[in-house]
């Protein structure tokens, strides 16, 4: 292993923009090794690059959480080089409605749905989110403090989707993301309960309404603003929570 068994290693899946950028940048400002998860491991290199260029320690790997494969070699690629993983972060995830603000996705709506769409959507959101944690696990297991984050959205939140003068009731609504979303919340939970007796602190986070590709630049907030409860939960101490979900503000209804 060419790296000091004490440093922390963190993997962070569709890293090479938005706010898994966001995300692999600040753990890199704490001193963390950044692996840039990407599909397209020319991007990831640039990224990784880039966090180099700001002395962040970087490397791009690799992955796309749909192709069981790809994972399969990042984690032996990490298991190689440096023997266990601290924080996994998945991150990846699609709309299904590409580069569309939220209130035109109007292709979401339940009733009128193309079903592959669903299944795509669940393909990386919540599938996706499995075959990573599985793969990791193992490395995740040598770590003295593993954190796993789930990236949500406020979206998944049934409390808050249900309410019709809470704050979705101006969108359309959504038989594929928002679903995925509040499936990946489920799991978080299962995860969290089988986890738990291991000291992994398995929790999803709510990044909020960010600047970001996905709702084609339609967010309010900075990535790195989105990022500030991903890392929050990525560094959490022993004591700190497991099975919840979190915005920047605190904890959401499930």
């Amino acid at each position: 292993m060419n790296e000091p068994t004490t440093q922390k290693v963190a993997m962070i899946t569709g890293a090479n923009k938005g706010i898994g950028r966001a995300t692999a940048e600040q753990l890199a400002r704490l001193g963390m090794t950044v692996l840039v998860g990407a599909r397209d491991l020319r991007r990831g290199e640039e990224a990784a690059a880039a966090l180099r260029a700001a002395g962040g320690d970087a490397h791009a790997v690799t992955l796309d959480v749909t192709d069981p494969a790809t994972v399969r070699e990042a984690a032996r690629w990490i298991e190689e080089r440096f023997g266990h993983l601290d924080v996994l972060v998945n991150n990846a995830g699609i709309t299904g409605s590409g580069q569309v603000s939220p209130e035109h996705a109007h292709d979401q709506v339940p009733s009128s749905v193309d079903l592959d769409m669903v299944r795509a959507v669940f393909e990386t959101n919540v599938f996706g989110a499995i075959v990573v944690i599985n793969a990791m696990l193992p490395l995740l297991r040598r770590s003295r403090a593993p954190r796993i984050v789930n990236v949500s959205s406020h979206a998944a939140s049934l409390t808050l989707t249900s309410d019709p003068n809470g704050p979705f009731e101006a969108l359309p609504p959504s038989a594929a993301y928002t679903p995925s979303k509040t499936a990946l919340n489920a799991l978080t939970v299962q995860y969290a309960n089988e986890l738990r007796k291991d000291g992994i602190l398995v929790n999803a986070a709510a990044p909020g309404y960010v600047d970001t590709d996905s709702n084609d630049h339609t967010g309010h907030l900075t990535p790195a603003q989105g990022a500030a409860v991903v890392v929050r939960l990525a560094t959490l101490g022993a004591d700190g929570p497991t099975a919840g979900f979190f915005s920047q503000d605190g904890p959401l209804p499930w």
